[in-house]
Order: structure tokens, then sequence, then C-alpha cells
């Protein structure tokens, strides 16, 4: 279609260049929409959130009963089976013999005072050197050395109220030697009864990892 001469349209100027300003407001508003709906399909990460606290483990009651142990003249050791007190035959019995010596009343008392405040379970062990016995009283050397333990356990239940339902005896006879067997201070320092007191804690890991183990 032919038109006339520009100076021939006699339309202000400002009313032929209005369709330009509406295009370029269609425009601005598809672009603005893309933008939203751009926006919509980004997946933004959830704010971070600061870890859970750890789970601590409840310290071991066992270093408090070391000290208190250590201030009564004993010397007792952490172990990873618990808290040994060590009692060489020379403190509680005589040569051959299961019964204790009054003389170690005072040391054992000691001891009691202090499992009377706990309820940690007590294994009472025996030991003895590789020398052979054999009496009208004891066979062995295992015979022996279950005997200490057992009159080491009646002492602490009956005389001290220790629970016999923490208390538990072992006989090593000469099987777990503090000392060489080849040397008589050797020989003295394997003729022993060690009090164990076990660490609750690792007792109850202990018993929990056995029951969630299948059969």
């Amino acid at each position: 279609m032919l038109t006339g001469p520009r100076h021939l349209d006699r339309r202000p100027a400002g009313s032929r260049e209005r369709w330009l300003v509406s295009y370029a407001d269609v425009l601005t508003i598809l672009l603005m929409l893309f933008v939203a709906i751009a926006a919509k399909g980004i997946q933004h990460p959830p704010p971070l959130r600061p870890p859970p606290p750890r789970e601590t483990t409840p310290p071991s009651t066992l270093s408090k009963v070391k000290e208190t142990l250590e201030a009564s003249g004993l010397k007792p050791r952490l172990e990873a089976r618990g808290l040994v007190i060590s009692l060489p035959q020379a403190v509680l019995f005589g040569s051959g013999d299961d019964r204790i010596n009054p003389a170690a009343t005072p040391t054992i008392q000691a001891i009691a005072a202090v499992l009377a405040r706990i309820p940690n379970r007590i294994a009472l062990a025996g030991y003895s050197d590789a020398v052979p016995i054999h009496t009208p009283r004891f066979r062995n050397n295992w015979e022996l050395s279950a005997a200490r333990g057992l009159s080491l356990l009646a002492i602490l239940s009956g005389q001290y109220g220790i629970d016999e339902s923490r208390l538990s005896v072992a006989s090593y006879g000469s099987w777990v030697p503090a000392g060489s067997n080849e040397t008589e201070e050797g020989r003295a320092a394997n003729r022993r009864v060690e009090i164990v007191i076990q660490d609750n804690l690792n007792e109850c890991n202990r018993r929990s990892n056995t029951s969630a183990t299948p059969p």
C-alpha cells in the first residue's frame, strides 16, 4: 500500500511513536514472566543447620576409685579389664594356706569400704607360682588359688556385706605369672590374689553388643 510523503501525515509525532511504548511494556512483562518461571524451577538448598550435639560418654568412675584406694596406701592399676588391686600372698595368707591372716584385716577393711560405695562387679582371681604342691588339703596350685579367692569372697560378703551377686571367683594357677618363676622374688610376685573392679560402662557396652549380635 502506497502512502504519501511523511510531510503529508498530519498525526502528531507522539501519537505515531505510542505503539513502540506499548510494545516495550509487553516485552518487559514477558521478560518478568520468564524470570519468575525460571526461578520456580531452581531448587534452592535447605538452610544450613548446626549439627546435633555429639553424645558424650560418661566418664568412668574407676579413676576416682583408684584415687581413693591410693589414699589408703594401696597401689591399684587401671587395665582394660578394670581396676586391679593385687594382694601378695604374704599379705593375705600363709604358705600353702587359704585362711586369711588376721594381720590383713586393715587392708581388706579399706578395700571393702570402697567396694560398698560403688555398684561395680568384682572378680577375685587367684594365682600361684610354678612350684608344684600336694598337701592333705590341696592337690595342686589350681585348687589352692581357687580356695584363696573363695576365702576372700566369704570375708567380703559375710563380714563386710558386699552382695554376692557382684562377686565372682577365678583360678589361674601358675599360668599367668607376674614375674619370673626362676627367682624367689618373681615367685613371690606370682603368689597373689587380684581384686578386679570391673568397669560398669564397658560391661554395659559388652552386654549391649552381645544382645545385638544375631544368634
